[in-house]
């Protein structure tokens, strides 16, 4: 998962171990007053996610419940994850309403980490220090505290492609290899003007990409340095690239080439299977999502190509343990089995989401997908995760890139002067700083 806003996404992720006796026990059948529920031995762990992260949809809960007769788990979740962290904000403050497990975008950890270490279990107490092993470096450094608190398990990464519909380019006279297409997009000027050629013979009332919105999110989600640089500083208001974003973004809207969506609404998953767009720029766990929207009727009319521009990463999560939980040794159990190696490929090969385990990624290399058209999705998003640059993480990443996606709606729908809309999201990120 995803995340743009977080990408969401549509976010995703998880792993399969052998499970001793003594894990066994370890994860149920508790005699501790808050390890039971109804003082039958059994208990629910309840899960609290944003957009999809696939568990329930890859059979793992069913798995892991089967392994453990003792524990049934209970999931929520709240499609957008801004609205997912605004209430996850309230009730921390609260103390209450908290699950046992909370998802974690990957643009939130750094408040987390640097703010909210209080309000998070740090997961060594459990053991989690024997598995740093297993994930990228970046992936556990980023969860990792100042005091070298352990406040998540990382699911997944965001490994970025181009997702396309092979039937619309097709009827607009334009190449539909997925190779070919790679070479004639190579630059974002590029997959731009072969927008353009899109737009003159585009089939029905379709247009180029869904939104730019998603076209901002996924170039910036190319560069190590976006909203501060490395030492920490905020820059986004003089960075080039995220700059030359912003151009770009602006270009595609005044350019004609977007359907106007806004991501995550209704109007933009219907969007999917009406045909409204012929691209869509695709983290890895996007897949998923494509899926469910365009049904069964979307399968061999979509392919996947090499990003323009090199590789990025957009989005990917963590999943964490309140202290106010009331289950968290048996989250902890139940966090690290949905984030070990075994799962993390299940979760890959069943749904898209790409593994942040290192010892899942070479699994998955081999991996194609029938539903868009067998692309080799374990080839292009794993050489995308190996050349995706080791992205800073700041404070206010998640808030600050929402500000300027609300402006580019503003250009993209309301026709609103670019310089304007640039002023409004430099007042709208000025008021979320403080």
């Amino acid at each position: 998962m995803p995340t743009a806003r977080a990408a969401r996404r549509a976010v995703t992720r998880l792993g399969a171990v052998v499970l001793t006796g003594a894990l066994l026990a370890a994860c149920g059948g508790s005699s501790d007053a808050d390890s039971a529920d109804g003082g039958n031995g059994k208990i629910t762990v309840t899960v609290d996610l944003f957009g999809s992260f696939g568990y329930k949809e890859a059979g793992l809960y069913a798995e892991y419940e089967k392994l453990h007769p003792n524990v049934t788990i209970k999931q929520t979740d709240t499609e957008d994850e801004a609205d997912y962290w605004k209430s996850l904000q309230t009730r921390l403050a609260g103390g209450g309403g908290l699950a046992d497990v909370q998802g974690i975008e990957v643009g939130r950890i750094a408040t987390v980490t640097q703010q909210q270490s209080d309000k998070f279990e740090d997961l060594k107490k459990y053991g989690a220090e024997s598995l740093k092993g297993q994930f990228a470096e970046a992936k556990w450094a980023a969860a990792t505290g100042r005091s070298g608190e352990v406040l998540g398990l990382g699911t997944d990464v965001g490994p970025e492609a181009m997702c396309y519909r092979t039937d619309l380019l097709k009827k607009a006279g334009l190449p539909t290899d997925r190779e070919e297409l790679a070479q004639r997009w190579s630059s974002w000027d590029g997959y731009l003007e072969l927008g353009k050629k899109y737009k003159a013979k585009a089939p029905g009332k379709s247009a180029w990409l869904d939104s730019v919105g998603s076209l901002y999110s996924i170039m910036i989600g190319q560069q190590k340095e976006r909203y501060y640089s490395a030492s920490g500083e905020l820059i986004w208001d003089e960075n080039p690239a995220l700059l030359e974003a912003w151009d770009r973004s602006v270009e595609a809207a005044e350019s004609g080439l977007s359907a106007e969506l806004d991501q995550w609404s209704p109007q933009w998953n219907q969007a999917f299977a009406a045909g409204s767009f012929a691209t869509i720029p695709c983290p890895a766990w996007m897949l998923g999502y494509i899926k469910g929207q365009a049904g069964d009727a979307g399968q061999g009319k979509w392919d996947i190509a090499k990003l323009p521009g090199g590789a990025g990463n957009w989005g990917g999560s963590y999943l964490a343990v309140p202290r106010a939980a009331e289950h968290k040794k048996e989250a902890y159990e139940l966090i690290k089995w949905l984030t070990a190696p075994e799962q993390q490929e299940k979760l890959f090969r069943k749904v898209g989401n790409f593994p942040s385990s290192t010892g899942a990624i070479d699994k998955v290399a081999d991996t194609t997908d029938p539903y868009f058209s067998d692309a080799p999705i374990g080839r292009i998003f794993g050489d995308a995760a190996k050349a995706a640059p080791v992205q800073v993480l700041g404070l206010h990443d998640q808030s600050i890139a929402q500000q300027i996606t609300n402006a580019l709606s503003e250009v993209e729908r309301k026709g609103t002067d670019p310089d304007k809309a640039w002023e409004n999201a430099s007042k709208g990120v000025a008021n979320t700083l403080g």
